[in-house]
Parts: structure tokens; sequence; C-alpha cells
């Protein structure tokens, strides 16, 4: 096999994590909302979800969906929460359980055969709070964790790309991007990067096909 890219920069939210759209059942109960009450399925039913519709074709971003969401959700119960606010109550202290065990499997077969690991997020702190990235044991793995969070540059800007080539030291096309939104896929395709449209709907697949391009045999998946 060949010996294939040297980096994996991933997208945290959809990619490592499950989406909030397959966790309706886990927010519901953890909230108390009668089952069904959450009924947008974004890319699962996107004609369930107009707002998601708007955010796919570019006239609203994906901080304004949430935000929507977020707004609709907390009315609710009279209050205003923030993005970390609506994660922490769906989803609790417990964030290894929303993770995709495909993710885990090829994090940790790119650990193990010496490719370095880098996080490109738009919003990973301001999603799952302060200091997420220290509570996650597995992230611990990444040599390089880049969040917009605190960068305020948000893919597909040019610059976000550059931050984390430039923080692993490595060109452009010796790192492979996964990332579940196409705007941004497409701005890491005009940075040089070898890419992976992740489909949630088809995890293991994508996975395969990153760890394809890592020089690495996707068969460690079929385990999964």
């Amino acid at each position: 096999m060949e010996t294939g890219k040297q980096a994996l920069v991933l997208d945290f939210g959809g990619v490592i994590s499950r989406t909030m759209f397959e966790t309706h059942h886990v927010t519901e109960h953890a909230l108390g909302l009668a089952p069904g009450t959450l009924t947008w399925r974004g890319p699962f039913d996107p004609a369930s979800d107009p707002v998601w519709v708007d955010m796919q074709e570019g006239r609203i971003t994906e901080r304004d969906y949430w935000n929507i969401r977020i707004a609709e959700i907390s009315s609710r119960f009279g209050e205003r929460w923030e993005m970390s606010d609506f994660v922490r109550r769906a989803r609790g202290d417990d964030p290894i359980a929303t993770m995709r065990p495909e993710a885990v499997k090829t994090i940790e077969t790119a650990a193990a055969a010496g490719k370095r690991l880098a996080i490109l997020s738009n919003e990973l702190d301001l999603f799952y709070g302060k200091g997420f990235t220290r509570r996650f044991p597995l992230l611990s793995t990444f040599e390089v964790v880049v969040d917009a969070t605190y960068t305020g540059i948000l893919k597909p800007d040019p610059r976000a790309y550059q931050l984390c080539l430039d923080a692993l030291k490595l060109p452009a096309d010796q790192c492979v991007f996964v990332d579940d939104q196409r705007r941004n896929i497409e701005g890491a395709d005009k940075a040089g990067m070898a890419t992976v449209h992740f489909d949630v709907r088809a995890p293991k697949q994508s996975f395969a096909r990153a760890l394809t391009l890592l020089g690495l045999s996707p068969d460690v998946l079929a385990e999964v």
C-alpha cells in the first residue's frame, strides 16, 4: 500500500461527534420534551427543515442555523441559551457517549501509523463549552486544534486552512481534510488539500475513504 498523506485534519461536530439531528431522542429525554417534539432533521430530511435548506444554499450561516434552533427550544423554558448551554443540557457531561465509533477507530488507526492529527473547527468551544478539549481525552491525540471560537476565522475562509497548515508545518497536498459541510470542503479543495466530504448518513464509508487517502487499510472499520 502506498505511503499516503501525512496528516488527517477533521472537523468535529458531525464528523467526530454524532449530529444533534441523530440524537433528537436523547435531547427530548434530557429536556423533558415529548417524543417527536423535535421535527427538524437537517441532512436526514431536508424537506422537514427549511431553515437547514436556507443554510445549505448560503442564505444564512451554520451559526445562524443553530442560533435559530436554540432560540426555539430555550423559549419553551422561558430562557435564552447559548449553544454550549444547549449541548450541555441535551447531552450532559459525557461527550464520549455521542462520539462516532468509526471516528474513534480511524483516529486510533491513524495515530498508531504515525500520521499527524489536527482538528479544524468553526465552533468547538463555542458549542461544547470553554475548555472542552481538555475535558475530552480523545482530543489529546491531536497535536493541532484550530478553533474559530478563538481565531474568529471561519471556514471556508482560506486563512482558516492556512492556520492549520502552518501549525502542522506541512504542505496542503499532504493533508486529508474531512468535513460534513460542502462549502468547507470547497474551501479546502481551493487550499490544495485532499478532501473527503463526510456523509453523516454513511460515516463508515466516509472514514474508509479518509484512511485510504492516508495509505491505510479501511478494513479496520469492519469491526466497528
